[in-house]
């Protein structure tokens, strides 16, 4: 199946036919890189039992993969900007290192289950940019919730996370699929001090269009405030250079008039 294809094609949903949810769950955590290429959101590095009350601090974000974010107050006031989106990157090149001549993931093709979702990763050059802790990336592309691949039938407790509960529901208008989980001695968080599911049962939210976590929550007492939330406002819009630039980069607008004046000889 195409990229173009697995982002468009839907999630069977409750009516359909009956599926393993759970092994749903899992490849729909693999699946964020080939399922947008753009993405505005606004993100709260808190958790909520329900959506976020009025005044609750939070940061809105354009994202343009790969590697191009920029970040504002709810007020406006730019907070982060990528400046070196179009630098140079023959110093990488010349390193000769075999990470640096990995290909983005949306110009390498996974395997793919019957539902257009991921079921094993290629090697490719992931990472999404980030801002403050590591939850911020890792909700964008939450692969650490599920692994790279699915774990050998006879080797079940070597999955990230025992999925406990899995259901179909909806966060902020868009569908997704809530699990309550918990994570093995197997779970390896992209940063440990910063992982989306910590010991202990966690509930968890993936967007079904876009495979990324857009709520988690710890289920734990002396944790329970620990988590994040996300309203995606748009998914795959165009966006120009300039809008993570420190400065516009615009060209001159060759319709216009432009003086050239030449002082008089003395």
């Amino acid at each position: 199946m195409s990229t173009w294809d697995s982002r468009r094609r839907p999630v069977p949903g409750p009516p359909g036919v009956p599926t393993d949810l759970a092994a749903m769950f899992r490849n729909l955590c693999r699946s964020s890189p080939w399922k947008w290429q753009t993405l505005r959101f606004d993100y709260w590095d808190q958790a909520f039992g329900s959506a976020p009350s009025p005044g609750v601090p939070f940061v809105r974000a354009w994202l343009r993969r790969p590697g191009a974010l920029r970040l504002e107050s709810p007020d406006g006031h730019v907070l982060h900007s990528t400046t070196g989106i179009n630098d140079s990157r023959d110093g990488i090149y010349v390193s000769a290192t075999r990470k640096s001549w990995l290909l983005p993931p949306h110009l390498v093709t996974p395997v793919y289950d019957d539902g257009g979702l991921v079921r094993r990763r290629p090697e490719a050059a992931y990472g999404e940019p980030g801002f403050g802790n590591a939850r911020f990336s890792a909700a964008l592309d939450p692969v650490e919730l599920a692994g790279n691949a699915p774990v050998p039938i006879e080797f079940p407790g070597t999955n990230a996370l025992d999925i406990l509960d899995v259901r179909f529901a909806e966060h902020e208008g868009r569908p997704v699929l809530e699990a309550v989980a918990a994570p093995n001695a197997a779970y390896r968080p992209g940063d440990p001090a910063a992982p989306l599911c910590l010991p202990g049962r966690s509930l968890l939210r993936v967007d079904t269009g876009t495979g990324v976590c857009v709520s988690s929550q710890s289920l734990e007492q002396e944790t329970e405030e620990y988590g994040h939330w996300i309203r995606i406002l748009a998914v795959d819009e165009y966006m120009l250079d300039d809008l993570f630039l420190a400065e516009s980069m615009n060209l001159t607008d060759v319709r216009r008039h432009i003086r050239w004046d030449i002082p008089a000889k003395a």
